[in-house]
């Protein structure tokens, strides 16, 4: 999941419309996008134990 994170912010800065935005704020976004799978993938196993 990291990795395609990852693997569409590198795409994105190569090619996309996230080149033309600051450095700083991508990276937050990244973080941001990372967070929000990763708290999406804790409460589906969760949810799938009980």
């Amino acid at each position: 999941m990291f990795f395609l994170v990852a693997a569409l912010l590198l795409l994105g800065m190569v090619m996309g419309t996230v080149a033309h935005l600051p450095f700083s704020f991508t990276v937050l976004a990244a973080v941001g996008i990372a967070a929000w799978l990763g708290i999406f993938a804790l409460r589906e196993r969760l949810a799938r134990r009980s």
